[in-house]
C-alpha cells in the first residue's frame, strides 16, 4: 500500500510545523508539498526543526496541487484564506482536512454542497484534541441532568477568533442535547457576563502563556460539576489529524467532529 500523500498549507505556521513533524513520524504518509506565504522557497522540514526534506515551501496551492498530486491536504492557514483554499482542493478533487478556526454556518454549508458538486470527501472540527472531543461529549451528557452552565474558554493571546469554535459547538451540542435542562437566567447580566451561544453564557480569555483550555460549569441545587480539558502543547492535536488523513478517503461528503471518525 502507498503512502499518503499529504499536501500542509500555512506550513510555516506553529500548527503547520507540527504536521510536518507528525506525518513526517508515521511511515504510511509523507510531506509530498507545503505552502504558506511565509518562509517561501524554505525547506518545509528545516522550517519545521527536522531533518530536510526536500520540499519547499510554495505560495501558490493551485500549483502545489498540480504539481505533488497530494491525496489530502491539511489546512491550518488563517480564517480568511480557509474557504478559498478549500473550494481549489475539493475542485481538485483532494481530500481537504480542515483545521482553521472561523468557519460560520454559511461557510459550513457551502463547503457541503462543493463537496457533493465534485464527489470529494471533506472534514472539518473546531479542535483535534481527542481529550476535547470527549469533553463535548460528557458536557452534552452532562446537559441532560444538570439545571445551569457557563463556558469558559482560555488561549494564548494570538488567537484570531472569539469566542473559540470550541466553545461555540460545545454550547450547540449542549443545548440540543436530547432531554437537555441547561439553562441560564443569569446570561443577560450586562456585558461583563460575556457572549451568549443558544443561550449559554461564554466567556474568554487571551494571555501570554496559554495554548488552549475550556471550561464547562454546571450548577445545581446544592452542587456544581466543573468538566474541563487543557491542550498544554500544540502536539496534543497531533493524534486526531492523524487520525482524519488515515479516515477521510473513505467519507463521502463534508463531515464536521472528530466524534464522526473516532
Amino acid at each position: 500500500m502507498s503512502a499518503i500523500r499529504v499536501l500542509v498549507i500555512g506550513a510555516a505556521g506553529r500548527m503547520g510545523r507540527e504536521v510536518i513533524k507528525a506525518v513526517v513520524s508515521q511511515s504510511d504518509m509523507s510531506v509530498v508539498a507545503a505552502v504558506d506565504q511565509m518562509g517561501m522557497g524554505s525547506d518545509a522540514g528545516a522550517l519545521a526543526g527536522i531533518e530536510p526534506l526536500g520540499v519547499a515551501i510554495s505560495e501558490s496551492l493551485p500549483d502545489a496541487l498540480s504539481g505533488a498530486k497530494p491525496d489530502v491536504a491539511v489546512d491550518f492557514s488563517l480564517p480568511a484564506a480557509v474557504m478559498a483554499n478549500a473550494r481549489t482542493i475539493v475542485a481538485a478533487k483532494v481530500a481537504a482536512v480542515i483545521g482553521a478556526t472561523g468557519l460560520t454556518d454559511e461557510n459550513l454549508t457551502e463547503l457541503a454542497g462543493i463537496c457533493d458538486q465534485h464527489r470529494t470527501p471533506a472534514f472539518y472540527t473546531p479542535n483535534f484534541a481527542i481529550g476535547a472531543v470527549l469533553m463535548m461529549q460528557f458536557a452534552a451528557e452532562a446537559a441532560r441532568h444538570m439545571d445551569a452552565v457557563e463556558i469558559i474558554e482560555l488561549h494564548h493571546a494570538g488567537k484570531l477568533d472569539s469566542p473559540s469554535a470550541t466553545a461555540a459547538r460545545t454550547a450547540r451540542l449542549m443545548a440540543n442535547a436530547p432531554d437537555s435542562k441547561v439553562s441560564n437566567p443569569s446570561a443577560d447580566h450586562g456585558p461583563a457576563r460575556g457572549t451568549t451561544i443558544e443561550g449559554i453564557p461564554v466567556h474568554s480569555v487571551r494571555l501570554p502563556g496559554l495554548v488552549a483550555h475550556q471550561e464547562v460549569i454546571f450548577g445545581g441545587l446544592g452542587q456544581t460539576l466543573t468538566i474541563r480539558h487543557d491542550s498544554i502543547g500544540r502536539e496534543s492535536f497531533m493524534p486526531g489529524v492523524l487520525l482524519v488523513v488515515r479516515k477521510i478517503k473513505a467519507l463521502t461528503g463534508l463531515t464536521v467532529g472528530l466524534e464522526n471518525v473516532l
